[in-house]
């Protein structure tokens, strides 16, 4: 079903966030926060994780680091954290977002090239788009970029460049869909049109086209939104 909006052409790539936007990983991170922060003997709140929302893994690892008051580096904390997070994606099927499945079968339907731009580390992305391969019964992406494919990660505009590099497309032409502020930031800053599906996060003040949910838009009607 198209969403309400006029016709559009359609993007010449759509660029997916992962975490929480085309599966719902933030309860996973908020456990192997919550596990790695225990090992460490300190504790993991809500308010902590929203401040780490959006990555990269380095910030994340630092604050903990520092809330833990623990005598490991960022690196150790860090690997603590991919075990932990690994293990999780894995061993679980792929948590959709409303929406997300039915958006991206129809991108390979229409053969809009799709990219994952992600802050999370390349080990991290490959066990949840191996759980979407199973699913969907064939890779889900054009393209992958994560968060240690490049030198700086979100929210400098940097992934969102190089995904459409990769893709031989403008940015421009390139829709991109983000549920938190550092990707929206990213995105943004990268000159592509972004349509925010924020989970936890307020992203009122950055200006972006803002949607409840994906469920019941097709890529036609995102475009226009995102350019509307």
């Amino acid at each position: 079903m198209n969403a309400p909006g006029q016709p559009a052409d359609l993007p010449a790539a759509v660029l997916f966030d992962m975490d929480g936007t085309i599966v719902d990983t933030e309860h996973l991170w908020l456990d192997a926060e919550r596990e790695v922060m225990a090992a460490l003997g300190a504790t993991w709140q809500d308010e902590d994780q929203v401040v780490c929302l959006g990555g990269p893994l380095e910030r994340v690892t630092a604050y903990m680091r520092e809330r833990s008051g623990t005598g490991l580096d960022d690196d150790q904390v860090g690997r603590l954290l991919l075990d932990a997070m690994e293990h999780r994606l894995i061993t679980q099927p792929p948590d959709w977002r409303p929406g997300a499945r039915e958006l991206l079968v129809e991108c390979r339907v229409l053969g809009v090239p799709t990219a994952l731009v992600s802050a999370s580390w390349q080990r991290l992305i490959s066990a949840v788009a191996a759980t979407i391969e199973r699913d969907l019964g064939e890779h889900p992406f054009t393209v992958v970029v994560a968060g240690d494919d490049v030198a700086n990660s979100k929210p400098h505009p940097e992934p969102y460049v190089t995904a459409a590099d990769r893709l031989d497309v403008e940015t421009a032409d390139c829709l991109a869909i983000e549920d938190s502020p550092t990707g929206i930031v990213s995105a943004r800053d990268a000159g592509c049109r972004v349509v925010a599906v924020p989970q936890l996060a307020d992203v009122s003040d950055l200006g972006t086209s803002t949607l409840t949910s994906l469920a019941g838009w097709d890529v036609a009607g995102l475009w226009a939104h995102a350019s509307g």
